[in-house]
């Protein structure tokens, strides 16, 4: 179990984020002529470009709307209609949407944005338009998360926790508070609601009545609570009590052992000591598993499973030797945080994911809304790439691909609050979208099959994102 007890205890200082660099504009595809015309007036706003013949994906009743004409303005979708209805002006950018799918950009609901230099450039060429850091300093990811929302750096739009709060002392001092008492717990949720933080994280120390105080002030000051569930308190207590997203695993181990009838002690006793109890969830009675899920979804709990960090874990040596696929992408200083975290390591049972997935899937069945997530800077995860690798292992655990592109969409959207402004393709939000090669809702493996990206009003073809991958392996060779 060495690779969960070190897993997120990243042991060398963080530092200040490097600034990312900003980059030009994408050379513009080549125009496709269309043959109709609109005439401007003053009052009719003039669109920018246009995705002509494209199906659209409707994500949230799960069709197919086919010969679609979208007018995009800027960075908003102006007009969607029939492709022999929507007038499309001359002398504007038409990209042929012909045998192509339109989709919302998609969401990595757990990243540490450490190295944007290198993580901007990989989200953008897999799609991944929107990301929620989940803790790094306070000082360091407010700016970095206003840049990236106000498009001066190339990335995802982001939404940010701040620092961890965890028990005394903390497990990953440099981006975490150590509490303990309850005073203490309101003050830090005060702290980082004025440094203007979007959630609040909290983590595996934290005694229950500290916790139970972040989650009181949080409410008070209207943020979420996500993060680990602390080891001093069961899941469906925590999810009563008002946290809105559990992360990873953490706290359904112990509710396995629960349901098994064990003895549980609620202390810290490791990252993840309770894990063995994922190998016996077959030995859980079916309907006492169906009910607990069920009670999960009745909580409003939302979970983060993060499934591709486990499986990661099976492949630790090959990560270590440096003989893994994509290394080109991962920059020396991630190196250094990997290595951080592989002292005394040895490869994870593949048992431990497949079981996970297993409960993923029986999570999913009984409705339980899940956001895609990766936990980015963890060994092995690589950025935007991840997110399909997470995908993949939810379809091959039997979850359907309408039910996966939701998580990885309009779920996690609505979660972070910003489902008014983007994340669906629909008039007047943002034009964060994919033109993809392949339909996703016959094969989630489709979402890989990136045609072009939509970000701030620029639009990256396909050269422009094999140059976007051709920057970071350049960089990272220097």
């Amino acid at each position: 179990m060495s690779f969960i007890n070190s897993l997120f205890a990243w042991s060398i200082l963080f530092g200040v984020l490097c600034s990312a660099c900003n980059r030009n504009t994408p050379t513009p595809q080549q125009l496709i002529p269309i043959p109709f015309e609109l005439t401007a007036t003053p009052t009719t706003p003039f669109p920018s470009l246009a995705i002509a013949n494209v199906s659209i994906v409707d994500v949230e009743n799960g069709t197919i709307i086919p010969d679609q004409t979208v007018l995009i303005l800027d960075d908003l979708i102006l007009k969607i209609g029939l492709a022999a209805e929507v007038a499309v002006p001359s002398g504007i950018q038409v990209i042929s949407g012909n045998g192509m799918y339109l989709i919302p950009g998609l969401v990595d609901a757990h990243v540490h944005y450490f190295d944007p230099d290198t993580f901007g450039n990989l989200m953008i060429a897999n799609g991944v338009l929107f990301v929620r850091d989940m803790g790094l300093p306070t000082e360091s990811i407010l700016p970095l998360r206003d840049s990236l929302n106000r498009g001066e750096i190339l990335g995802p739009e982001m939404v940010a926790t701040g620092s961890i709060l965890d028990g005394y002392p903390p497990l990953i001092p440099s981006i975490s508070q150590g509490l303990q008492t309850p005073e203490e717990g309101r003050a830090a949720v005060q702290n980082l609601a004025k440094a203007g933080v979007d959630m609040i994280k909290v983590y595996s120390l934290l005694k229950k009545d500290v916790f139970l105080a972040i989650l009181d002030e949080a409410s008070k000051q209207g943020l979420k609570v996500v993060g680990h569930v602390p080891d001093s308190i069961y899941i469906e207590d925590a999810a009563r009590s008002g946290m809105a997203s559990s992360e990873h695993l953490f706290g359904f181990e112990k509710a396995v052992g629960q349901l098994l009838g064990e003895s549980l002690k609620l202390y810290y006793n490791g990252m993840g000591a309770d894990t063995d109890y994922l190998n016996r969830l077959n030995e859980v009675d079916s309907q006492t598993l169906q009910d607990f899920y069920e009670r999960i979804r009745a909580s409003g709990l939302t979970v983060c499973p993060t499934v591709v960090v486990f499986k990661a874990g099976t492949q630790t040596r090959a990560f270590q030797s440096g003989n893994f696929p994509k290394s080109e992408y991962i920059s020396s200083k991630v190196l250094d945080i990997w290595g951080s975290q592989w002292s005394g390591q040895s490869d994870l049972e593949e048992t431990i994911w497949q079981n996970w997935a297993k409960m993923v899937k029986g999570l999913s069945q009984a409705g339980v809304p899940m956001m895609v997530g990766t936990d980015l800077l963890v060994p092995g995860i690589i950025p935007g790439f991840s997110v399909h690798d997470e995908m993949e292992i939810w379809q091959q655990a039997g979850i359907p691909p309408l039910d996966i592109l939701r998580s990885a969409t309009i779920i996690p959207y609505q979660f972070m609050g910003v489902y008014e402004r983007t994340g669906s393709i629909t008039e007047g939000k943002h034009a964060s979208i994919l033109l993809l090669r392949a339909n996703p809702l016959e094969d989630i493996r489709n979402t890989r099959e990136i045609e072009g990206v939509f970000l701030h009003g620029r639009y990256f073809n396909q050269q422009d994102i094999q140059e976007l991958t051709k920057d970071i392996q350049s960089a990272v060779e220097k």
